[in-house]
């Protein structure tokens, strides 16, 4: 069995079905089995397709009688142009055969002569009009629960275990007896037709077949992309009930996809996102693992695959407890403690030969599923489901738990899941607070079932909620039958369109270009081919981002900061200070560093722009268009003989960030997104990778806390004399060379200081007018900040600690301290 294994594939939309009167009668031969399962690692191609069946004309299919084939029409015209009349033989003296030669009814690498009772070719037609499609799908939302969640006293009573059960036929709380007697019938497939003669008939007659994966890897991708846009993007932008972002200011959207190998959900997500969105993947690891190197459409530097317990080394098995555990400690963690936004789960496994049976197989997958995503959830977040089918009472009590656990629920099936199978999606909106015993509890059952798992166990859990409760529940209830009842005959009807489309070969669904170009313009998704990004040359690509402005500038080397320089600073609101640390040759080793996207990162000293871009030998992972100013630094964990060095990333500032040109934006507006960016690509499960981190930036009316940051520490190498360290707030520290200070609002502004309104403003020295918020005139762009930049060398001479000589004619502590206190009137 293999978990997490995602199963693209299935389609439908919310229309109206044609209504059964009479069971469908069907012959014992004409039932054959057609494997559920997939083989191919593309998943681009789905084979959980149940099989077709006869049905009757008003299901769409016309099978009057009509025994003549189609192949028998065309071989009597190629007779008829040899001569050929009716009583008379064929040749010279009539003495030929008299009757038409009937053409080979064959197919495929089946013995010559055998006939398939039931799917020989003949002139079958299908009446498009009995099956309604449109790009627009209708939505059908549960009545929503207002009760409060229940408690885990109450639950625990609820849960039923029994004999295992390994039929289904049987179960019909929750359906029209009828409907779930087809579909039964319906699963038991036609092997006798080989899979490239199902894959032809099925292409050719799903309206919606043609979609296929479009941009990304996979049919996956464009099912999500289907299901965000029919809700409203309620996942890509999501919103609380009043319709405000559930996303804080300068927050990362994050989610999580779980069961879903190779990765064609994330893949749409972070295409729609692009760099503002941080996913987790916990999937079963081996062939059907996330698949990176295939994400063309959406790039997966912010994208960080995670299996449970061994982090990037564990197995990824979902319903292991532990793994369970260790993956939401990990999402916590690194989404400071609130979760996610939403969870977006497309499990499924291989159920060959027992295609009728997939639900009970399935059911321990469908808890686990929901368990993880309500671990990880934030308040107010999102969840979508793959199912199959729900007749079980165990498959409709856990939809019930969920029901309690989320403000909304609704199952829906998007017209990129092919008609003709029994998959759905369950869709979840805004968890609810008060949900942790609701978790708790699958967290219960998942374990029993781990303990009944044995095959030599004749128990099984069989029910989660009673069903008498579920019944009692009737809008739930009402729903779940409905919701059963129609998608059952809206598969039973594609059923039939397959059989026919296999048995006459002349059938063609003319609807699927038009629908094609109308669905991906309804989801707002480019009809162009998918295609491998291109890696062009570093030094084309700075100037296709510079955008024609000269970068001559990025040659100027800062400014020493003087006591002169420093007695001219006209307001001390308008700079902000970093301090650099030091690399080689006891300088900081400040450069520009250009991404075209994963690995491919290459480097430049300002001073050496002329020269080529040098491919940067670090490991490191960032999305492509990014153009960033750092500085490389060493930095030391402990001190010592046992400390480590680790050689780091630190960005100072940024022009571009994965696409996005920031350079005119104001110079803390430019950190906060760099910031949010190193959020993104941090991957802290893959300890080999370089650290890549934001500098602290500090004001320089602050500057004190600087000082504080500074220490005395024992380096390794420097004989045990303790040396000036600057510690950073994640308990690492570096040698630092000195103090940049930046200048960041432009001539004639400065920022002043009101002491009346207790906050700052802008003033303009030549207007003499002044303003609370800055105009976009007085905003420093990242050229004017990096021409205009000043630099304290914090070199031999100049005294920061107690212990430092000071030289004279050089900035000092105090001398900065006491210039800042003055301007400060303290």
């Amino acid at each position: 069995m293999i978990r997490g294994h995602t199963l693209s594939g299935s389609s439908s939309s919310e229309d109206e079905i044609p209504s059964f009167k009479q069971p469908i009668k069907k012959r014992p031969h004409e039932l054959t089995a057609y494997h559920f399962g997939r083989s191919d690692s593309s998943h681009d191609s789905d084979k959980d397709e149940d099989s077709p069946v006869p049905l009757k004309k008003k299901y769409g299919m016309d099978i009057k009688n009509k025994v003549s084939s189609v192949g028998n029409d065309f071989a009597k015209r190629m007779m008829n142009k040899m001569g050929f009349e009716d009583g008379k033989g064929l040749g010279k003296y009539g003495q030929g055969r008299t009757e038409v030669v009937e053409l080979s009814k064959q197919r495929g690498r089946r013995g010559f002569g055998l006939h398939l009772e039931g799917l020989e070719p003949c002139n079958v037609s299908w009446d498009f009009e009995a099956e309604k499609v449109s790009a627009e799908e209708r939505v059908l939302w549960m009545p929503e629960c207002h009760d409060d969640p229940p408690e885990m006293q109450e639950l625990r009573q609820w849960m039923v275990e029994g004999p295992k059960k390994m039929t289904i036929d049987d179960e019909t709380h929750f359906c029209d007896p009828e409907v779930l007697k087809n579909i039964l019938g319906l699963k038991t497939v036609f092997d006798q037709l080989e899979p490239e003669e199902m894959r032809r008939a099925r292409t050719r007659s799903n309206s919606f077949e043609t979609i296929r994966g479009v941009i990304f890897q996979n049919r996956a991708a464009m099912k999500m992309a289907n299901i965000d846009a029919i809700f409203d993007f309620m996942f890509t932008n999501p919103t609380d009930e009043k319709g405000n972002s559930l996303i804080l200011y300068n927050e990362l959207l994050y989610f999580a996809d779980i069961c879903a190998g190779p990765g064609g959900f994330s893949e749409y997500v972070l295409w729609r996102k692009g760099w503002h969105t941080k996913g987790f993947g916990f999937t079963l690891k081996g062939p059907n693992d996330f698949k990176l190197e295939e994400f063309f459409a959406g790039s997966p530097e912010t994208f960080e695959p995670y299996y449970g317990v061994g982090g990037i080394e564990g197995d990824g098995d979902i319903y292991v407890p532990e793994n369970l555990r260790e993956f939401r400690r990990f999402v916590m963690e690194n989404t400071e403690g609130k979760g996610l936004h939403f969870v977006m789960a497309d499990g499924g496994f291989s159920v060959e030969g027992q295609e009728n049976i997939q639900e009970i197989l399935s059911k321990r997958l469908y808890l686990c599923q929901f368990l993880c995503a309500l671990s990880v959830l934030r308040t107010g977040g999102h969840f979508v489901c793959k199912l199959f089918d729900i007749f079980t009472p165990f498959s409709v009590g856990l939809v019930y738990l969920m029901y309690r656990a989320f403000k909304k629920i609704c199952i829906h099936k998007p017209n990129t899941s092919r008609p003709a199978n029994s998959e759905r999606y369950l869709i979840c909106k805004w968890r609810r607070e008060d949900t942790k015993d609701i978790h708790d509890y699958m967290f219960e059952i998942n374990c029993r079932l781990g303990q009944l798992s044995g095959v030599t166990s004749s128990l099984d859990v069989i029910e989660v909620v009673p069903v008498d409760l579920l019944k009692d529940e009737h809008a739930f209830f009402n729903y779940i039958v409905a919701s059963n009842d129609r998608l059952g005959k809206w598969q039973i009807l594609n059923l039939a369109k397959i059989r026919a489309f296999a048995q006459n070969n002349e059938l063609y669904e003319e609807r699927q270009s038009d629908l094609r170009k109308e669905c991906l313009k309804l989801w707002k998704v480019p009809d162009r081919a998918r295609s491998a990004p291109s890696k062009p040359d570093p030094k084309s690509k700075f100037f296709e981002l510079m955008k024609g402005e000269s970068s001559d500038y990025m040659n100027f080397k800062a400014e020493e900061l003087t006591q002169e320089k420093l007695k001219a600073i006209t307001s001390i609101y308008d700079y902000y200070c970093i301090v650099l640390g030091m690399e080689t040759n006891n300088q900081s080793q400040t450069c520009f560093i250009l991404s075209l996207g994963r690995n491919h990162i290459f480097w430049k000293e300002p001073r050496t722009l002329g020269c080529r871009w040098i491919k940067l030998d670090l490991k490191m992972d960032l999305p492509a268009n990014t153009l960033l100013c750092a500085e490389l630094v060493q930095e030391l964990n402990g001190e010592g003989r046992a400390q480590r060095r680790i050689k780091a990333v630190h960005i100072l500032d940024a022009l571009c960030l994965g696409g996005d040109d920031v350079r005119a934006l104001s110079f803390m507006e430019r950190i906060h997104h760099v910031q949010k960016f190193v959020k993104a690509v941090s991957k802290p499960s893959i300890p080999n990778l370089t650290p890549i981190k934001a500098k602290e930036i500090f004001p320089l009316r602050e500057i004190d806390q600087v000082f504080n940051h500074l220490t005395m520490k024992v380096v390794k190498g420097s004989g045990g004399i303790p040396q000036l360290c600057y510690s950073m707030t994640d308990g690492k520290h570096f040698i630092p060379s000195g103090l940049l200070i930046l200048k960041t609002v432009e001539y004639p502004w400065i920022i002043a200081y009101s002491k009346t309104n207790q906050r700052t403003y802008f003033f303009n020295t030549k207007t003499r007018t002044s303003v609370f918020d800055g105009p976009n005139e007085a905003i420093s762009s990242f050229r004017s900040c990096f021409i205009s930049r000043l630099f304290w060398s914090w070199d031999s001479g100049v005294k920061l600690v107690d212990g430092h000589i000071a030289a004279s004619g050089k900035v000092h502590r105090h001398t900065i301290t006491d210039f800042v206190d003055h301007a400060l009137g303290r």
